[in-house]
C-alpha cells in the first residue's frame, strides 16, 4: 500500500479483558494523542459510541449485534470496566476524538450459510497458540501467569508504545514459524485481517494522521503499516460474501459471563479479581493485597464464617511472603488464594469456593441506561420489572409469591411468561409447608445471554404478554398430542394469558374430536383440571375448560378397558401413569359428573384379571383409597393375583401397581400384610431371586419409617383377636396403660394386672 508518509498506525496488541493492558493502552493513548481511535469489532457497533460516556451505562456490559430476520444469529461484543477496549472508547468520547470499529462486518458473519459452502471455507484453520508460546519461550508452564507477571502486573517503565511493540514483534515471530509449518491459509483470520485494514485506509484517505488500533495481541502484525499488503489483496478476500440485515444494541452482561469457562472464546478466569486490580493499581498500588483480603473477609462474614482481622493480616503477609519465594514481581491470585485456604479457610476447599463465586468470580451485573434503543419485548420487560418491583440479580436469590395480592399476581404472571417465551429468569421451587394454593416460589438468576430470546420474541410481538401469547399459539399448532396441549392450558393460566389459552383450548378441543387413544384422552385430564381448579385464584375465566373437560372425562372412562389390553411392560407404564394422571385431575375437582363415568370404567379395570397387573392393581388401589372398594374385596384379589397358581411376574406386577405411593394399606391391613407375606415365603427360591429385583422396586418407594413399620408387622405375625375387621387388642402392650387406671379407679390389682 501507498500510504501518506505522514500517517501513523500504532497497533495497540492486548489481552481482552486484561487490567494491566488496560493501564497500557491508556497510557499508550495518552502518549500518542491519535486523532482516531479504532477498536477491533464489527463496523456495525459504531451508534453504540455515542452511549459510552452515560453514566448509566455500567459496565460489564455487552454490545449485541443480531440478524434482523433471525435475531438466533447473533454476536456478543463484552466490556468490563478493566477491558482495555472500554478504557479506549471512554478515553476517546472524553476527549471529542472519533472511534471507529474495525473487523469483519456482522452483515458478513451472521449471514446464512450456505449448505453447498465454499471450498475455501471448509479448509480446517490453524491458530498459532501465541500466548502460550510466549509463555513456554519464557520458561513458564501456565500461559495465564506468564501473562499476568509480564504484562498485568509491572509498571510501565519508558515508553509504553515501545513496549507494545515488542509485543508485536514477539507475535510476529510466533505467526511466522506457525505459518512455515501451516503454510495454508487461516482465512477466517485473514478476510477479518483485510477489514481491519479497509478501515484504516479509509482513515487515512478521510485525512487521518495518527491512528490507534486496539486489537487483540494476535492480530498486531497484520496492522503493521509498512506490511500492508496491496488493497486489491484484501478487496479479493472480502468479495462476493454472504450478506444479511442486522441491527445491535447494548445489554447488561455479568463478571460471569466473561469467564472462558462460560463458552466465551475471549474470556479470563477470575473477572472480580481482574476488575479489583485495575481499580486499585489505579488508587494505591500498595493498597491492592490488603483491599482484597478485606473482599474477601466481607464474604466469608457474610457466610457466617469468622474472618478476623488479626487473621487478615497474616494472610496478606503470607501472600506477599509467597510472591518473594515463588520470584514473582507482586502477589498475585494464585499467591492471594493459596493465603487465604490457608490462614481464613483453615485448609478446607468448600469456603475457598465460596470466596471463588463470590469475589474471585464475582456476581456484578451492568446496567444500560432506559434511553438506549433496545428490543420491544426488552423494553417492555424492563417497564414490567420496575412496576412490580423485581430487580435482575446475577446472584441467585430465592422469593415466596402471595397469588392473593394484585403485585404477586404480576410477578408470578411475568416469570411464567419469560418461561414460555425460553427465558428461565425464575425456576419454581417448593414453596414449603402450606395448607393454600395461594403461594408460589421462585428461584431467580439473570443470565444475560436472555437478551438474544427477548430479541427473538420480538417476531412474535412487542410485549412480553402479546409475545409469550403467540409463542403458546404457535406451539399448539404443532403440539404432538393431547398432553402437551393441555400442558399448554395449564401454562397459559399460570401466565395469565387469556388469548393463549382461547387459541390452546380451541385446539384442543378440534384435536379430541379426532382422538380416539383413550389413554391419550387421560394424559390431559390433569393439567386440564388443575387449570379448572385453581383458575379462581389468578382470576382465570375457565367455562371453556369445564365444557371440554367433561368431554374428555367421558370418552378416556368408555375406552380406558379397551386401551389397557394387551399391554407390555412399557406400554403398561404409560397407561397407568394416564390412569393417575386422570384419576387424580378428577380426585381434584370432585365433581359428580366426572367421578361416575371415571370410577366406573376403574371398576371395570380392576375387576378384570386379563390386562397387565401393574394397571390393574393401581386401579384396584385408586378405588380402595376413594372407597369403592372394601377391604375385604381389595384382600380377595391380592389373594388371587398373588397365588401359587398366578405367575410370579405377572403377580410382582400387580403388587407393584397396588403398593405405589406408599404402605399405609399393610400397616393397617393385616389380612393384605399376611397375604404378602404368605406369597413371599411359598415363592421357590430360584423364582424368589428373579423377583427380588421387582419386589426391590416397589418398596423403594416407601420411606425408612414405612419399611421398618413394614417389618415389625411380619415379624409380630396375626394380632389376637381374629379375623380381619374384627377388634385387635394387644394386651400386653396395653398392661401398664390399664394398671394405671385401675390405680386412679382404686381397683385393687394381682400379680401387677387388674383384678
Amino acid at each position: 500500500m501507498t500510504a501518506v508518509t505522514t500517517s501513523v498506525l500504532v497497533p495497540l496488541g492486548i489481552r481482552h479483558h486484561g487490567p494491566g493492558s488496560a493501564r497500557a493502552v491508556r497510557a499508550a493513548l495518552e502518549e500518542l494523542q491519535p486523532d482516531l481511535v479504532v477498536v477491533e469489532g464489527c463496523p456495525e457497533l459504531d451508534p453504540l459510541v455515542a452511549h459510552v460516556a452515560d453514566p448509566g451505562l455500567v459496565p460489564p456490559v455487552a454490545a449485541l449485534v443480531y440478524a434482523a430476520d433471525d435475531p438466533r444469529r447473533a454476536s456478543f461484543y463484552p466490556f468490563a470496566a478493566f477491558s482495555p477496549e472500554w478504557v479506549a472508547l471512554r478515553w476517546a468520547v472524553a476527549r471529542g476524538v472519533p472511534v471507529r470499529f474495525a473487523d469483519l462486518p456482522a452483515v458478513h458473519q451472521l449471514a446464512p450459510v450456505d449448505v453447498e459452502g465454499d471450498p475455501e471455507d471448509a479448509r480446517p484453520a490453524s491458530y498459532p497458540d501465541v500466548i502460550g508460546t510466549l509463555a513456554r519461550t519464557a520458561g513458564y508452564d501456565d500461559p495465564e501467569r506468564w501473562w499476568e507477571d509480564a504484562v498485568e502486573l509491572p509498571d510501565a517503565t519508558g515508553s509504553v508504545l515501545d513496549r507494545f511493540a515488542l509485543l508485536r514483534e514477539a507475535v510476529t515471530e510466533v505467526r511466522d514459524a506457525h505459518r512455515s509449518e501451516h503454510p495454508d491459509e487461516d482465512l477466517e483470520n485473514a478476510r477479518r485481517e483485510a477489514a481491519m485494514r479497509r478501515v484504516v485506509r479509509a482513515a487515512f484517505k478521510e485525512g487521518h494522521e495518527r491512528v490507534a488500533f486496539v486489537c487483540g495481541a494476535f492480530h498486531a502484525p497484520a496492522l503493521h503499516l509498512p506490511d500492508f499488503p496491496a488493497a486489491a489483496h484484501d478487496n479479493r478476500l472480502l468479495a462476493r460474501l454472504p450478506r444479511t440485515k442486522v441491527a445491535v444494541t447494548w445489554v447488561p452482561w455479568t463478571h460471569g459471563r466473561l469467564q472462558f469457562t462460560s463458552g466465551y472464546g475471549a474470556g479470563v478466569g477470575s473477572p472480580g479479581w481482574y476488575d479489583h486490580l485495575f481499580t486499585w493499581a489505579d488508587r494505591d498500588r500498595d493498597g491492592v493485597v490488603p483491599a482484597w483480603m478485606v473482599a474477601v473477609a466481607r464474604a466469608l462474614r457474610t457466610a457466617g464464617i469468622d474472618a478476623p482481622p488479626a487473621s487478615l493480616v497474616e494472610a496478606t503477609r503470607l501472600a506477599d511472603e509467597l510472591a518473594v519465594m515463588r520470584g514473582r514481581p507482586s502477589a498475585g491470585l494464585a499467591e492471594l488464594q493459596d493465603a487465604v485456604l490457608t490462614v481464613l479457610c483453615d485448609g478446607s476447599a468448600v469456603p475457598l469456593q465460596l470466596v471463588e463465586e463470590q469475589v474471585v468470580v464475582g456476581q456484578r451485573l451492568g446496567e444500560v441506561p432506559e434511553h438506549v434503543p433496545m428490543a420491544p419485548v426488552a423494553a417492555d420487560l424492563a417497564r414490567q420489572q420496575r412496576a412490580v418491583r423485581l430487580k435482575p440479580s446475577a446472584s441467585v436469590t430465592e422469593t415466596v409469591l402471595d397469588l392473593r395480592t394484585p403485585n404477586g399476581r404480576a410477578r408470578s404472571a411475568l416469570l411464567h411468561r419469560l418461561r414460555l417465551l425460553g427465558v428461565a429468569w425464575g425456576t419454581p421451587i417448593d414453596a414449603g409447608r402450606t395448607t393454600g394454593t395461594f403461594k408460589e416460589a421462585w428461584r431467580l438468576q439473570w443470565d444475560p445471554g436472555f437478551a438474544v430470546a427477548l430479541v427473538d420474541a420480538g417476531l412474535r410481538g412487542t410485549t412480553v404478554a402479546d409475545a409469550a401469547a403467540r409463542t403458546v399459539a404457535e406451539d399448539a399448532a404443532v403440539a404432538p398430542d393431547l398432553p402437551a396441549l393441555s400442558d399448554l392450558v395449564e401454562a397459559c393460566l399460570l401466565a395469565d394469558l387469556p388469548a393463549g389459552l382461547a387459541a390452546v383450548v380451541d385446539a384442543l378441543a378440534e384435536r379430541t374430536t379426532h382422538q380416539h387413544d383413550a389413554l391419550a384422552l387421560a394424559e390431559s385430564v390433569g393439567p386440564l383440571a388443575r387449570t379448572r381448579r385453581y383458575g379462581d385464584v389468578r382470576g382465570a375465566d375457565t367455562t371453556h375448560v369445564a365444557d371440554l373437560l367433561g368431554t374428555v372425562v367421558v370418552r378416556a372412562s368408555v375406552g380406558l378397558r379397551a386401551a389397557c389390553a394387551s399391554l407390555d411392560d412399557d406400554a403398561a407404564a404409560r397407561a397407568r401413569r394416564a390412569i393417575e394422571t386422570c384419576d387424580e385431575g378428577v380426585t381434584l375437582l370432585d365433581d359428580e359428573a366426572l367421578r361416575r363415568p371415571w370410577h366406573e370404567a376403574l371398576g371395570a379395570l380392576a375387576a378384570d384379571e386379563a390386562p397387565h397387573g401393574s394397571v390393574v392393581g393401581r386401579a384396584n388401589r385408586l378405588l380402595l383409597d376413594a372407597g369403592l372398594v372394601v377391604p375385604a374385596t381389595a384382600a380377595e384379589r391380592m389373594a388371587r393375583r398373588l397365588s401359587p397358581a398366578a405367575p410370579a411376574p405377572a403377580a410382582a406386577a400387580w403388587l407393584d401397581g397396588f403398593l405405589a405411593g406408599d404402605a399405609a394399606v399393610l400397616l393397617h391391613d393385616d389380612d393384605l400384610l399376611r397375604i404378602l407375606d404368605d406369597w413371599m415365603a411359598g415363592t421357590a427360591d430360584a423364582v424368589f431371586d428373579d423377583l427380588l429385583p421387582l419386589l426391590r422396586r416397589t418398596f423403594a418407594r416407601f420411606s425408612s419409617a414405612e419399611r421398618r413399620a413394614v417389618a415389625r408387622g411380619v415379624g409380630r405375625g396375626p394380632r389376637s383377636g381374629g379375623a380381619s375387621g374384627g377388634l385387635v387388642l394387644d394386651v400386653d402392650g396395653a398392661a401398664p396403660v390399664l394398671a394405671g387406671v385401675a390405680r386412679l379407679l382404686g381397683a385393687p390389682e394381682v400379680g401387677g394386672a387388674v383384678a
